[in-house]
């Protein structure tokens, strides 16, 4: 039951940010949609140095001085698999006209998603390899830990359900389909934690690579993506607030909940 509630506990904040479409008659003010686009930089970027590299290092502490090997391997190949799918997967990303990607002739709406849903797939990596590590008794990763990874992670995901719904009902979406759009986007979440929670059962010595590979992704996603997105436009340092203040929640979350 608990393995199912961190599961998708991610999903419910997406669908609950997704949900904001019944209740905001317009699209988010520029200067929130900052805000919330650096709170989620900040809550992945705490996630990825406090619930996945700190672990992977504690992890292979045998090495000795070599005891970063493992999560400086795994970092790099999350940060070149996100890569490699930016340049294969076709997505748009909010406020842009040019498609990323491979050509495609997929619908606009289809490439946004598609777009939210390439940040969410290290993000379900991420609470998977955690919960792996918790159920195989490896690391010394507590329930406690990996429930607070679930929370910040499900905490970020509320700003994204809405931004990415919201515009959707602007651009004359309906609500519901709005709504829809925006969930869909989440759904990957637990699939990519399910696969992930499978595949490291199955070679426990690879964890700390996977810890830190979903670090890399995570990483990849702020640095590229939502960082840049909230620094666009007249300049402002709401950005920089959001990422303060996600950073510091999910740093509080896993040390007082680790």
């Amino acid at each position: 039951m608990s393995l199912l509630i961190g599961l998708f506990l991610p999903l419910a904040g997406t669908c609950l940010g997704a949900g904001c479409v019944f209740f905001v008659r317009d699209r988010i003010h520029p200067t929130v949609q900052k805000v919330l686009l650096g709170f989620a930089s900040g809550v992945m970027t705490a996630a990825s140095v406090w619930s996945l590299l700190i672990p992977a290092m504690e992890m292979s502490e045998s090495l000795g001085r070599m005891a970063f090997v493992p999560a400086a391997a795994g970092f790099l190949a999350g940060i070149f698999f996100l890569l490699l799918l930016d340049k294969l997967v076709p997505h748009l990303h909010l406020d842009h006209d040019k498609p990323e990607g491979m050509k495609s002739s997929w619908a606009r709406t289809t490439m946004l998603v598609l777009a939210v849903t390439l940040h969410n797939i290290p993000e379900g990596m991420a609470v998977g390899v955690v919960y792996a590590g918790f159920f195989q008794e490896y690391g010394g990763i507590t329930m406690a830990s990996a429930l607070a990874l679930s929370i910040g992670i499900a905490i970020q995901n509320f700003p994204e359900g809405a931004i990415i719904s919201l515009p959707m009902k602007s651009e004359g979406m309906s609500r519901g389909k709005a709504f829809w759009m925006g969930a869909v986007s989440g759904i990957v979440e637990p699939a990519a934690a399910a696969i992930t929670i499978m595949i490291s059962s199955r070679i426990i010595p690879m964890l700390p690579y996977l810890l830190s590979f979903a670090a890399g992704a995570m990483i990849y996603v702020v640095v590229e993506e939502l960082i840049p997105e909230s620094a666009q436009g007249e300049h402002s340092n709401a950005g920089t607030l959001g990422f303060a203040a996600g950073f510091v929640i999910m740093m509080i979350l896993d040390v007082a909940l680790g």
